[in-house]
């Protein structure tokens, strides 16, 4: 179940290109409600570019995707724009498939959930399930709309928080003091699609059975398989401990009125959007099957020798580690060779913020006139093949843009190519081909190709770009400018130009999974064949010139990053309505000062709060996952921090003065959830741990992290 193993050697390579595989990819499918934006694009650049890396050894490679239409915001959105849920579905796969191409993203097939094949496929996975005994059915009480006639999922409920009294918060938990209660637990709740207030009905469900035994038990041996060790620790406490497992059965169905497909037997009851939309890949690549005639059940059925990999957010990792696993599996159909999860996106250390102007869209960021594969080559340099978030840093992006592509890389065939097409008719010297300097590029070419295959493309590119700077370091030294001024050093110029191409030919094939548009315009100026890593053993031949050199990438303008913030900042009032409270609590705080001092005033006390006040703090325990000291700093340590989330989280505390590192690993404390994300000089600190000191820390030295009791598990709230 777990991905080939990579050999860094050139032989290792060799083997692997000789043993084609034949590889099924795929990305998460994207909401047909909603338009793409930088974050999605993480996910499907890192795709296609393991995509491109194992097409050019020569493997079929099959990369499929669709949009993801069903479920009720879809047909709600469609019916407040006047339009079928089908016409809306249409117009928003156009403009996520024109988003795909600007950006290079090299589907094979990009098809929609709402279809034929993905309806058949389906149903026949549910009635797999169904005769295995894994569909059950039972009643359930839900919020229903009196006005709408519809049964409300929670985020179609607001109302006021019964912790905190905060209004207008959705039905699953409150954005104020965080929160999470049932629907029904809302005061004064209503619904959001009509205003009503809902009232409580009882309705049949289906459920697949994901707690039976014969679940669990197959779980836990393919969990063992998984490439990333934080999946695969996240899948396992998911599980629990044999014996006891912690897996509930799954909620696959809802009622009408609810765009997708109708259950099989049952009128008026329809798939969950999440049952259909990962049989979706199959049915995308199906559809491609049918128009290329490819035996699909060859790809799809037990005992293949065919390898099928997801790549998806780690905020999905639940779905796709434990229902559609066990979904294949009891429906008669192979299971996933693994699934690669990415983290987050922030833009300048903060989430994505429509108000701040960080919301970018990836149409916005094409029409600001920014090239898309400078924004390939950001994201790859920070992917290395885990779970860790990335941050887009915009003055990194145009500094790092700037000076590996442009001042490394590109500057090469720049500083060459003029001289040889002048001086040598754009042929190469047949003999510089065997200069060192090319046996140095040629023999990291396999090792470049096998950190692309496992999925550290920060690596892949680090390695590249120092082997630029050592060609650049090669041209500096023969001075190819100075060469040119006497005739009687031609042969040493010729020399020093075809090595300086040939170079600029294997760096290429380097970046060519990364930067694919600018490598097509190499081949085309080198007039070469589309390169592929076998390639990297047949140099540049004085038998076919180059072609005139034409600029193949510029510089990123300072003026285009200001116009993609310009474009994405809807509004201010957001900000300013926020900063209107500091202001007021600065005069409150000027008229205080300014009044006649109390006679007889009490003695200082802190600050009284309300009940509401401190619910607005989200406390919770932490086990502290590792901990270092922060180089530069003799107070601060960065402690990775386990809150029972999904990914872990980075705060930096103040403690280092009492604490080593080494002290703190595996233990348990207490820390604000709910703080804001604080930018630092070393990075992003996402919470606060709490910890205890003396009021007069000169006369009573000490400071202590709060620790709970044992038995506390992570994500535990602190009341």
């Amino acid at each position: 179940m777990s991905a080939p193993a990579t050999d860094l050697s050139a032989a290792g390579t060799r083997q692997a290109q000789q043993a084609r595989r034949q590889i099924l990819v795929t990305s998460a499918l994207p909401y047909a409600n909603g338009q793409i934006h930088i974050g999605h694009l993480v996910e499907y650049i890192q795709t296609d570019i393991w995509v491109r890396a194992l097409r050019m050894h020569g493997h079929e490679v099959y990369y499929v995707g669709a949009d993801d239409t069903h479920g009720t915001p879809v047909m709600l959105r469609a019916e407040k724009e006047g339009l079928t849920p089908q016409q809306l579905i249409a117009r928003v796969w156009q403009e996520h498939k024109r988003d795909f191409d600007s950006f290079g993203v090299s589907f094979d097939n990009y098809y929609s959930t709402d279809s034929e094949e993905n309806r058949v496929l389906s149903e026949s996975v549910y009635l797999a399930l169904k005769d295995a005994g894994l569909i059950d059915t039972r009643d359930i009480e839900q919020a229903y709309d009196p006005v709408k006639n519809m049964f409300l999922p929670d985020r179609f409920i607001k109302g006021e928080c019964p912790k905190c009294g905060a209004k207008d918060q959705y039905g699953d938990n409150c954005e104020v003091c965080g929160s999470t209660y049932a629907p029904t637990d809302l005061i004064n709740p209503y619904s959001v699609v009509s205003g009503a207030t809902p009232i409580r009905k009882t309705s049949t469900h289906h459920f697949f059975r994901l707690s039976d035994p014969r679940c669990e038990q197959f779980l836990r041996g393919w969990v063992s398989g998984l490439a990333q060790p934080e999946a695969t620790n996240k899948m396992r406490e998911w599980l629990g401990d044999a014996g006891e497992s912690k897996l509930a059965d799954w909620d696959i169905s809802r009622d009408a009125p609810y765009f997708g497909f109708e259950i099989p037997g049952a009128p008026g009851k329809y798939f969950y959007v999440w049952l259909d939309a990962p049989v979706g890949y199959y049915a995308s690549f199906k559809n491609l099957c049918e128009k290329r005639g490819i035996d699909f059940d060859a790809w799809v059925k037990p005992g293949t020798k065919t390898e099928q990999y997801h790549f998806i957010g780690k905020d999905i990792l639940y779905f796709h580690t434990l229902f559609w696993p066990a979904m294949l599996e009891f429906s008669g159909h192979r299971t996933p060779t693994n699934v690669f999860a990415h983290g987050f996106l922030t833009v300048d250390g903060a989430k994505m913020s429509k108000s701040r102007g960080t919301f970018i869209t990836a149409e916005s960021y094409v029409t600001s006139g920014l090239n898309p594969e400078w924004l390939r080559y950001y994201f790859a340099a920070k992917l290395n093949g885990t779970m860790e978030d990335l941050d887009l840093n915009l003055e990194d992006f145009q500094a790092r843009v700037n000076s590996d592509l442009v001042g490394k890389y590109i500057n090469i065939a720049s500083r060459a190519a003029g001289f040889l097409i002048k001086r040598f008719d754009g042929r190469v010297q047949d003999g510089a081909m065997d200069h060192p300097l090319l046996a140095q590029l040629r023999d990291a070419i396999p090792h470049i190709a096998a950190h692309y295959e496992s999925r550290d493309y920060g690596r892949a590119l680090r390695q590249t770009m120092e082997l630029a700077d050592v060609v650049n370091g090669y041209v500096d030294t023969a001075k190819p400018w100075e060469l040119a001024k006497d005739p009687a050093n031609a042969v040493a110029l010729h020399e020093a130009c075809s090595v300086s191409l040939e170079a600029f030919r294997l760096l290429s094939l380097a970046l060519k999974p990364v930067l694919p548009t600018l490598a097509a315009g190499v081949e085309s100026f080198l007039s070469i064949a589309p390169l592929t890593w076998a390639d990297a053993a047949k140099p540049l031949s004085s038998t076919t010139p180059i072609n005139a050199y034409k600029h193949l990438m510029t510089r990123v303008d300072p003026k285009q990053i200001e116009a993609l913030l310009a474009a994405n900042r809807d509004s201010l009032q957001a900000t300013d309505a926020s900063a209107a409270a500091p202001a007021d609590a600065k005069q409150k705080s000027k008229a205080s000062k300014d009044a006649p001092a109390m006679a007889n005033a009490a003695p200082e006390t802190p600050d009284v709060i309300s009940i509401d006040d401190f619910a607005k703090i989200d406390l919770r325990v932490a086990l502290i996952v590792d901990c270092n000291v922060v180089e530069g700093s003799d107070k601060l340590l960065q402690l990775t921090l386990d809150v029972g989330e999904e990914r872990t989280r980075n705060v930096f505390s103040g403690i280092r003065s009492a604490y080593k590192p080494e002290d703190l690993k595996g233990k348990f404390t207490v820390v604000v959830a709910n703080l804001a994300p604080r930018k630092m000089k070393f990075g992003v600190s996402e919470g606060m741990v709490l910890s205890a000191s003396s009021t007069n820390e000169k006369a009573e030295p000490g400071l202590y992290i709060i620790e709970p009791q044992s038995g506390a598990k992570p994500g535990m709230k602190v009341r």
